[in-house]
């Protein structure tokens, strides 16, 4: 048995799972693919800041020499930054990286020469996985040297923002970057100070830390409200490998990926939104875009809807998921300079926009936010629970009208049901509650929607604790 598996986005499983032989069966089947479609024989490989990502590198850049691909090591990068070097230079790339899960954990995430692989793609690898299984692997692989890692895909990435956004997009700003172990935690500061900004590092960390911008640690957000009476306009920040946003406003409050989402696509007048179920109700309600269109939860359900909307004739198309991944499936236009599209979930746009928006309003980050007038969401997870047990759940929530009645009397009475992915139910009175098991990782995950903060909370917490039991 192997803890190794597709998620929501790319192959995760223990890293005594993926070290050695499997990671390189996983890099040659996929190659076998690429092959197949006709790409370049050309792989880029980048990674987090994990203790096991560069070894794990090592295993795929030697699979990729070895199934006769040429190989490059762009080191430690963001993931959108090794995938706009992918789509750049249209060949494929792997990036190691783990995402936000803890650090026993890591895994892989593929991307074709056209951009994500998608579900089909994963399908593909895993037949491909039977016919290299017994492929002969060497067994000694040389650690990779730092000093030898190509540094272009990182230097275009950063320019990319510089170009588009222009040096005084930021000015007289003070924006804490809260660096922990997220591989933008230098370019975070380095593109702040080229727009203007201050930049203002803190908490650096040398072990990973594990930052899930759906649940955030207590420990996290006690330190950005303390951080705060530094005199931040903002705190900037990443997960893992830096796909997905945390953003904190002048009082170290975190503002919830849906909602910096939103306000990056008004910003960038997108005119129609792509987000999954789990994202926040008021997108519909705030009209500050045209059209909304929902999926289920995964970049590659988000991207696969921003195809279709722009094959139906939509012009300024974009997407992101409640975590905050934001993806530009269109170019914009910023100040009459021209950002093209990147089709992959990206950290550092969102927070940019976010930022720029609030300056260019004169108006405070967390007035820039009370301005939607949305309705409160939050967001939780119970971990380790194996998906057999919360699939077994969700199919009785979902389909069990007495077993939901029952189950949920202590939360309010069921009015509606979606099952897009998991089961989102609207309670009497207009609250919301929706539990769905993660892609990425043994857990359960519980969204509330409440007219406030405290209430939308304490519906997560009653939740969690009513599924814990039944579990």
């Amino acid at each position: 048995m192997t803890s190794l598996k597709f998620g929501t986005s790319g192959l995760r499983g223990l890293v005594g799972d993926l070290e050695g032989a499997p990671s390189r069966s996983y890099t040659v089947a996929f190659l076998a693919v690429m092959r197949e479609r006709g790409a370049p024989a050309r792989l880029l490989v980048g990674r987090d800041l994990r203790a096991s990502s560069p070894a794990i590198a090592a295993q795929v850049l030697a699979a990729a020499r070895e199934a006769g691909f040429e190989s490059t090591d762009c080191g430690a990068l963001p993931t959108p930054a090794l995938a706009l070097e992918s789509l750049r230079e249209g060949v494929a790339a792997v990036m190691v990286t783990g995402s936000h899960i803890p650090e026993d954990r890591n895994g892989l995430k593929f991307y074709a020469p056209g951009g994500e692989i998608t579900k089909a793609d994963e399908a593909a690898i895993l037949a491909a996985l039977d016919l290299v299984a017994d492929a002969p692997i060497a067994a000694d692989v040389p650690p990779l040297d730092p000093a030898n890692a190509n540094g272009a895909a990182l230097a275009r990435y950063r320019e990319r923002y510089v170009s588009a956004f222009g040096d005084e997009a930021l000015a007289g700003l003070r924006i804490g970057i809260y660096e922990h172990s997220t591989v933008a935690r230098d370019l975070l500061a380095e593109v702040v100070e080229a727009l203007g900004g201050t930049a203002l590092p803190f908490a650096r960390s040398r072990s990973f830390v594990p930052v899930d911008t759906e649940a955030y640690r207590d420990e996290d957000r006690a330190l950005l409200r303390k951080q705060a009476s530094d005199g931040f306009d903002a705190v900037f920040s990443a997960d893992g490998d830096a796909d997905r946003p945390l953003l904190a406003d002048e009082r170290g409050e975190i503002v919830r990926g849906d909602v910096i989402g939103l306000l990056a696509s008004a910003f960038l007048g997108v005119d129609t939104l792509v987000t999954p179920v789990t994202s926040s109700s008021a997108i519909e309600t705030s009209g500050l875009v045209g059209e909304v269109r929902r999926t289920r939860v995964g970049s590659p359900f988000v991207i696969a809807g921003i195809e279709a909307a722009i094959e139906s004739g939509a012009l300024g198309v974009a997407g992101f998921e409640a975590n905050g991944g934001f993806i530009q499936g269109t170019d914009a236009i910023i100040d009459g300079r021209t950002l093209p599209a990147l089709a992959t979930r990206d950290a550092l746009l969102p927070l940019l926009c976010v930022a720029a928006a609030a300056r260019r309003a004169g108006i405070s980050i967390s007035a820039l936010v009370a301005g939607l007038g949305i309705r409160a969401s939050a967001s939780h997870r119970l971990q380790n629970v194996p998906a057999e047990r919360s699939a077994a759940f969700l199919a009785s929530l979902a389909g069990d009208e007495a077993f939901r009645r029952t189950f949920l009397l202590p939360l309010g009475a069921p009015m509606a049901v979606d099952a897009l992915d998991g089961v989102r139910v609207t309670l009497a009175g207009g609250d919301v509650v929706h539990f769905r098991a993660s892609g990425n990782a043994p857990e359960l995950r519980c969204y509330a929607e409440a007219p406030g903060e405290i209430e939308a909370a304490e519906l997560v917490r009653r939740g969690l604790s009513l599924a814990e039991a039944h579990l």
